[in-house]
Parts: C-alpha cells; structure tokens; sequence
C-alpha cells in the first residue's frame, strides 16, 4: 500500500542557484552536498524512493 503522495517542492531561482552553488563548492561539506541534491531531486518531481535509491 503505497503512501501518501508528497507536497510539490518549489524553488525559486534563487534558491536554485545557492543549491547548485553548494554542489561546486570545495570547501563544501559532504553533508550540505548530500542535502542540496536531495532537494534538487525532490524538486524536479522525483519520487521519495527515487531519490533515496539514487
């Protein structure tokens, strides 16, 4: 029985381009690198599982 289905995610262009800018960045953390693609997926519409197995 699947779950109930997320909330759209909307990001502005900002928001867009500070997460983008994390994924470049070295000094990054591995953390803040992981959570920026994660948003960016759900962002795009991927499902829940989609982005966990990715």
């Amino acid at each position: 029985m699947p779950g109930p289905k997320p909330l759209p995610l909307e990001l502005s262009d900002h928001e867009r381009r500070v997460l983008r800018g994390w994924l470049r960045k070295q000094s990054a953390s591995q953390a803040l690198v992981l959570r920026s693609r994660i948003v960016l997926a759900c962002a795009e519409g991927r499902s829940n599982a989609r982005v966990a197995d990715d």
